[in-house]
């Protein structure tokens, strides 16, 4: 692939049904440009992880996916309260999810170490009251 690619997908922070809809996108476009299964399943569960949070967190934001000869670049950019803590947010279990959303099975608190660990490049860039802007990046 000589040039990149870039898809944009808005993620409706009003509806935990359409939460996904975004990295099932995705998933299909890296189908059917011939990358390898396994680096589409990081993606798609990175991406997904991150579209949870902006509903959960944030009323929704703007995901970009940028493919080109390396790997994989997702941006996902939201106009939420931001992230007050980063370090604390990283731990796994931590949580600041509302009752109402961990009782549909959400806020375990696991979305941000999975992002992490499931992308070779992760970089968190956030500021209370402002919004939040996360940059990962998958390698082939």
């Amino acid at each position: 692939m000589s040039d990149s690619l870039n898809f944009s997908y808005t993620v409706d922070g009003e509806n935990f049904a359409s939460a996904g809809q975004a990295s099932v996108q995705v998933k299909k476009e890296l189908r059917q440009l011939g990358i390898a299964p396994e680096t589409i399943r990081r993606v798609s569960i990175a991406m997904y992880e991150g579209e949870i949070n902006m509903v959960i967190h944030a009323g929704g934001g703007v995901a970009q996916v940028n493919v080109d000869d390396s790997g994989i670049e997702i941006v996902l950019k939201d106009e939420g309260p931001g992230i007050a803590n980063i370090e604390q947010a990283m731990q796994e279990g931590f949580s600041t999810a509302p009752d109402n959303v961990r009782s549909l099975g959400f806020g375990a608190g696991m979305g941000l170490p999975n992002m992490k660990r499931y992308t070779d490049e992760m970089h968190i860039d956030s500021t209370v009251g402002v919004g939040t802007t996360i940059t990962m990046k998958v390698n082939y």
